[in-house]
């Protein structure tokens, strides 16, 4: 999206090299229902949960290639950013389970991609460790932290007095900068030199009637365009999506998980500790990977498929480093080393 000062008309979209859709097929999926332009003709029943999502994106998948069987035979792959984490392992195994139980021509199935992805809820527990790696925060507090939290900062104990004032220490170090990517502390969604500017655009430009009628979306179907929908009530059942990250992997699926360093809302330092907690051995070791001889990233290959790779000076989300992200996707989709 061009990121010119909004004057009221309709914000202008730019061309890039850098679209994943160059070298594959994409589905893009807005979920739960009533995010982004998704709606449903029947009331639902139950409110929507990370279960009952896998189960539903499964049977969307299956109706969507039962109309568009010139796809059934294509390599296919679930990906997903963030909180899709929780979601998106959980789908691979309903799909996984499909293809033996159901009558239907089975789905393809070849991997999974996650970026930045929520894993345990117990990961906010990373950011203080990232903070003080990103020097953030004084070794002295760091250490101090450590020892009086006993590495517990999301659900610390309303008697540990002391944890909380330390916290208090750390929140006013860090209050400033976003939890997305390390960026200049003033930076607002008004201010056009502003990263995070762009999300402000996308409402204007989702919510424009000609956007909507050239992309056919049913005038009744939804109100306004919300980028973050937070009203919608949902059920946050799948405590931890490790589980699904082991039983995937004894499947024999391929991963790559990828993180932008500079993301402190699910920090790198985070992901690394549960793809440990998988304990499979390590078969192509820590190292940069590269682009025109520069350093993108770092990355390592282990014996369940899975690659992991950072993405240096990336953020939450691939859009912070669109040609370093293709790049990666383009690699690993098609089988190469990264």
């Amino acid at each position: 999206m061009k990121l010119d000062a909004y004057n009221g008309s309709l914000p202008s979209l730019v061309s890039t090299t850098y679209s994943w859709t160059k070298v594959s097929n994409i589905i893009f999926l807005d979920q739960p229902v009533g995010t982004g332009f998704s709606y449903s003709r029947t009331s639902l029943h139950n409110k929507p949960s990370d279960s009952g999502e896998a189960k539903r994106i499964h049977e969307f998948l299956q109706n969507w290639l039962g109309k568009h069987q010139d796809f059934t035979s294509n390599p296919f792959y679930a990906a997903g950013d963030s909180y899709s984490g929780m979601i998106i392992p959980a789908l691979v195994q309903e799909i996984s389970k499909g293809n033996y139980q159901c009558c239907n021509p089975p789905i393809n199935l070849q991997g999974y991609m996650l970026g930045n992805p929520i894993t345990e809820h117990s990961g906010v527990n990373y950011r203080i460790p990232y903070a003080h790696g990103m020097a953030l925060i004084s070794d002295e507090l760091y250490e101090s932290l450590k020892r009086v939290c006993k590495g517990e900062y999301a659900y610390v104990d309303s008697r540990n007095t002391e944890c909380l004032k330390l916290l208090e220490e750390y929140n006013k170090c860090t209050d400033r900068i976003t939890l997305f990517i390390i960026q200049h502390p003033l930076c607002e969604t008004e201010t056009p030199n502003c990263y995070i500017y762009r999300y402000l655009l996308s409402t204007y430009w989702a919510n424009d009637k000609t956007v909507r009628k050239a992309l056919q979306i049913n005038e009744e179907s939804i109100g306004e365009w919300i980028r973050c929908n937070l009203d919608i009530p949902y059920n946050h059942d799948i405590v931890s999506s490790v589980p699904y990250h082991k039983n995937n992997s004894i499947s024999g699926y391929r991963s790559l998980i990828f993180s932008g360093d500079h993301d402190m809302a699910v920090p790198y330092l985070g992901t690394q500790a549960w793809i440990r907690s998988l304990n499979y051995s390590i078969i192509d070791d820590w190292r940069p990977w590269m682009i025109n001889d520069q350093i993108a990233g770092y990355t390592r290959t282990y014996a369940n498929k899975m690659t992991f790779a950072t993405i240096k000076g990336g953020g939450h989300t691939p859009e912070y480093k669109p040609e370093e992200s293709f790049i990666m996707f383009e690699r690993w989709i098609s089988g190469q080393p990264l």
